[in-house]
């Protein structure tokens, strides 16, 4: 150990010296290279072996110095997830289940807000593979479709874990039944006495909304009911647009006496709507969401909501990243479950 000042202040600090690979390995009885591929979570270790390094590591918190990872394994430790979703509840959870993953993975995760559909969106995102040298990149709704940009990172040879991706873009990531989830929740409304239930779409560029547009659609035709155009009105997966759209649906003639909003955000700003005008939730109107993110606890009444385990698939996403990263096809598609969450916006329908 080596002292030195720092500053002007006559104040004399202790640097400590740093733990270096060598005083893992001697004190677990391990070579370097077996502690490097406990690090990097390479194959070939034994469970006991790797749990005696891990104890090791953690006793004398030995944290590896970025520069020499890459140049051991030619890797930058570094991944981005890119993201354009308007709904902040929604993100905030992927993201934390994301950086979750890649903490525990001695991973760096970059942040990179994107405008879908903007020109040079692909440019911008080559160049920053390029001059950050990712290792690979973490892609959400509705990038997770923009069929241009899955082209040029395959062409790079980037790998990419997407969260809730179309059937047919589906290579590594994680996936809920979006569809079973609608239609459960539509078989609820039913069973409540509901017969005019109306629908606040998401962006059409997210398949997410053709998920749970078609489970609306079904749930309506399995009760036998019919499907009313004038009762489906789009969304953009924010709180604004599930407000504007309760408005439209609130100035029908015939009003439904339940809503299902594609999110949770656009729920919570139905249930605003609603409350402007005087009216009740759910005695006079009853509304349900999806993801059950934290507003769905903050708004009043508590929301009925899909439950998808947000955080998890941001999590469950990474850690098939860095599968892929680290061995090419071993990555894969993750189901996750849901599960209805019943809570005090829902009610028997209000008599016509």
């Amino acid at each position: 150990m080596s002292a030195t000042r720092v500053g002007g202040d006559g104040v004399g600090r202790a640097r400590v010296a740093r733990v270096r690979i060598e005083d893992v390995a001697e004190k677990a009885g391990v070579s370097m290279k077996t502690v490097s591929r406990v690090l990097n979570h390479e194959p070939n270790v034994s469970d006991r072996t790797r749990k005696r390094v891990e104890a090791v590591v953690e006793k004398l918190r030995y944290r590896p110095l970025p520069s020499a990872r890459v140049l051991a394994g030619r890797r930058s430790y570094l991944v981005a997830m890119l993201f354009d979703n308007p709904s902040g509840n929604y993100l905030i959870e992927i993201q934390m289940g994301m950086l979750d993953a890649c903490q525990s993975q001695h991973y760096n995760l970059m942040l990179v807000p994107l405008v879908h559909g903007s020109k040079g969106l692909v440019a911008k995102v080559e160049a920053l593979v390029l001059q950050a040298q990712l290792d690979g990149v973490l892609l959400t709704p509705p990038l997770t479709d923009d069929a241009a940009l899955l082209r040029r990172l395959a062409e790079l040879g980037v790998p990419w874990s997407s969260v809730s991706a179309m059937e047919r873009n589906r290579k590594v990531g994680v996936v809920v039944d979006e569809f079973g989830a609608v239609c459960a929740m539509m078989k609820h409304l039913v069973a409540l006495g509901h017969r005019r239930i109306a629908h606040i779409s998401g962006h059409a560029a997210h398949g997410a909304s053709g998920w749970r547009l078609a489970g609306y659609r079904e749930g309506l035709r399995r009760a036998g009911l019919a499907d009313d155009p004038a009762l489906v009105v789009a969304g953009e997966f924010s709180y604004e647009s599930g407000h504007a759209a309760a408005n439209t649906l609130l100035d029908l003639a015939h009003p439904p006496t339940a809503i299902f909003a594609a999110n949770d955000d656009m729920a919570a700003g139905a249930i605003c709507a609603i409350c402007e005008r005087g009216l009740s939730v759910p005695a006079d109107i009853s509304v349900c969401g999806f993801d059950d993110t934290p507003i769905a606890h903050q708004v009043y009444p508590p929301l009925t909501t899909v439950r998808q385990p947000t955080r998890d698939m941001g999590r469950l996403a990474a850690l098939e990243l860095l599968k892929e990263i680290r061995e090419p096809g071993r990555g894969g598609i993750v189901d996750v479950p849901y599960a209805l969450q019943l809570r005090r916006s829902t009610g028997p329908a209000a008599r016509d």
